[in-house]
């Protein structure tokens, strides 16, 4: 029997076989004859193709994705219609999700999990600045490639916020999977880029418990908890959960949006935190925005959020993936019993606390110093009395702790010391105030120079003016000598001859978007190059000539630079070589170096010398990435007595 021929979509892709099923479209293995390379088909399934909201949604899904150009989203390539069916057409990626490699493998390190909530957070902020909310934020939503890198796919139920009008969610509905939902569209209420954010912190908590926060047997049980119900702390589920990382968590999961990261950019920038080892925003909101030690403690148990009823508005067509576990409800606390609970749990963590001080006064002649960071500075005096310990205080302007509130101490916390001894303590006074200085009549870059150092923040209005010189400042506000907190924002009036314009700024913009804004502005283009960015994704606007922000005269001639992506270099061959060499040929070609080592037998040519690289060489790879390199090192001679011999009767 002759072998049958594959289906083909668009005259062009011959579709292979399935690679998953949702609610409302099928996925495909497919290859593009055109260009010989591999691509995934989405296909609406066919009892769905006559639904016309369910035909513009998965329109609106195609042109959403297909703006969205960024590393760590799924390209989106092309879109059509054919046998009374719709497709989309998208980047294949040759890997697991995210959701099948926590069913196989279980929590994922702490650390690997903050990388790739990291990159997804790249992702969502990217998509957010182009005016796309995901709403599906999951772990079969976020794969895996044969490199380990994040790639974010499925904005089919995404909506652009330019669109407030849009008529295909309508006020009331529930679009997204039940156990990653966000509080507010478990109710059915407006989402914005915070929900996403929500969704992420669910997924992160996932990858490092290797559960959801939430389950039970149905969808609207699930979204109860999500409005009702506070988390568990990770770590009571996986002990080993840095403390960092779990501040993150909690942060991400409060009810209230505004409770939450304002963006995805400050999430990634807290991840980046951890990850290099530092105090994280959201650990030091545990201290830095409590009133005392109860409100702090609160903070640090999640307890965060006001009591809310759940409008069961789940939508019947909604997608839900075949392995998702949905839920069933408890008896939810209400939120006003937790946070009573929550405050009666620290008054009684601060009464032993201060009877374990007390007893080991009396025990002995040293005392281990009592944890003072985060206190008022009162209760750290009677900590320190009661211990028998010497206070030295000093105050200091903080941007993160309020005023009153202690930011650090010497010695450390739980350190024994002999009893008498001096505990040198730093209380904050608030947010540093500052003068601002008189800029008015200085050209712009010495008056930004000047409040820079000052301290504060400048945002500028170019002004038309005849009298001033180009370029000077005309006027400021705040006034001069006025104080103000510590990076403030102040704005200057600066002059620009008459018939100047501001040039747009449009960095991070499409070409096409660019180039519209620009004439608009009264600009001309004069010329597109391209350039490779590290950080400016590919086909996006990374600079303008004259720059962005400045003034030139209405009908100039601009510039724009487009970014190409990262660049790409070849990866040279280092194996053989010793390992100096190895790495300055690496670094030579704009590559950071991780070294590992391999025993080998003593006298054997690899010792010194690179066994194997990581990516091999000749292969294509992101200028800044790494290349993994082992060295081989000599066994250690170890002197044996040879076993004994013996005989079994």
């Amino acid at each position: 029997m002759a072998e049958q021929e594959p289906r083909v979509l668009g005259d062009r892709y011959e579709i292979h076989q399935r690679l998953a099923r949702g609610g409302m479209a099928q996925v495909y293995l497919a290859r593009d004859r055109s260009l010989d390379r591999p691509v995934a088909v989405k296909e609406l399934v066919p009892e769905f193709a006559t639904d016309p909201s369910f035909v513009e949604r998965f329109r609106r899904e195609a042109q959403a994705a297909a703006n969205l150009s960024h590393p760590n989203i799924v390209g989106v390539y092309d879109w059509g219609t054919q046998d009374g069916t719709y497709f989309i057409v998208m980047e294949y990626v040759d890997g697991p999700s995210l959701s099948q490699v926590i069913r196989r493998d279980g929590p994922l390190h702490p650390r690997r999990a903050a990388e790739l909530a990291g990159e997804v957070a790249a992702a969502l902020g990217f998509a957010h600045s182009r005016g796309v909310v995901h709403r599906d934020v999951k772990p079969g939503n976020v794969l895996l490639t044969a490199t380990g890198q994040s790639k974010v796919t499925d904005f089919g139920i995404a909506r652009a916020l330019s669109s407030p009008d849009d008529d295909l969610t309508q006020a009331g509905s529930v679009m997204g999977t039940a156990t990653y939902f966000s509080p507010e569209q478990a109710q059915g209420l407006p989402v914005d880029p915070r929900s996403d954010l929500y969704s992420l912190g669910v997924v992160l908590y996932e990858m490092v418990t290797g559960r959801p926060p939430f389950s039970g047997d149905t969808p609207l049980a699930i979204a109860y908890k999500h409005v009702q119900d506070q988390p568990a702390p990770p770590s009571t589920i996986v002990p080993e959960v840095p403390r960092g990382l779990e501040a993150i968590i909690m942060k991400l999961l409060q009810k209230r949006p505004d409770d939450r990261y304002p963006s995805a950019e400050a999430l990634r920038a807290d991840l980046n935190r951890y990850l290099d080892g530092d105090l994280t925003a959201a650990e030091r909101a545990l201290t830095g925005t409590a009133a005392g030690v109860a409100a702090a403690g609160v903070a640090a148990a999640g307890v965060a959020a006001a009591a809310t009823t759940v409008q069961p508005a789940v939508d019947p067509g909604t997608v839900q993936p075949i392995d998702d576990v949905d839920g069933g409800p408890d008896d939810a606390p209400k939120s006003r019993t937790g946070l009573f609970v929550g405050v009666i749990a620290v008054l009684l963590a601060i009464l032993a606390g201060l009877l374990f001080w007390f007893a080991s006064s009396l025990r002995t002649d040293t005392v281990a110093v009592p944890a003072l960071i985060g206190l008022p500075r009162a209760a750290a005096q009677k900590l320190l009395d009661d211990a028998g310990l010497e206070a030295k205080f000093t105050e200091e302007p903080n941007a993160t702790v309020a005023a009153g509130l202690v930011i650090s101490q010497d010695p450390a916390a739980k350190t024994d010391v002999d009893k008498g001894s001096t505990v040198e303590v730093v209380v904050s006074t608030g947010v540093e105030r500052v003068e601002v200085p008189d800029v008015v009549g200085k050209p712009r870059a010495e008056a930004e120079a000047a409040l820079t150092a000052a301290g504060l923040k400048v945002t500028v209005n170019e002004v038309e003016s005849e009298q001033a010189a180009t370029g000077t400042v005309i006027a400021q506000n705040p006034a001069a000598r006025t104080e103000v907190d510590r990076d403030s924002m102040v704005t200057l009036d600066v002059a620009k001859s008459p018939g100047e314009e501001t040039v747009p700024d449009v960095a991070g913009q499409n070409l096409q978007n660019a180039q519209a804004q620009l004439r608009a502005a009264g600009f001309k283009i004069a010329a597109t190059k391209e350039a490779a960015s590290a950080t400016v994704a590919s086909g996006l606007v990374i600079s303008t000539d004259p720059a962005g922000g400045t003034t030139a005269k209405k009908g100039a001639a601009v510039t724009i630079t487009v970014s190409t992506g990262v660049e790409q270099v070849s990866v040279p061959n280092v194996v053989g070589q010793t390992e100096t060499n190895a790495t300055n040929t690496l670094q030579g070609r704009g590559f950071n170096v991780d070294t590992s080592t391999k025993t080998v037998p003593a006298g054997d040519s690899d010792i010194g010398r690179v066994i194997s690289q990581d990516p091999t060489s000749g292969k294509q790879a992101d200028k800044g990435s790494t290349v993994k390199i082992v060295v081989g090192v000599a066994a250690t001679s170890t002197t044996s007595t040879p076993p004994t011999s013996s005989s079994t009767p």
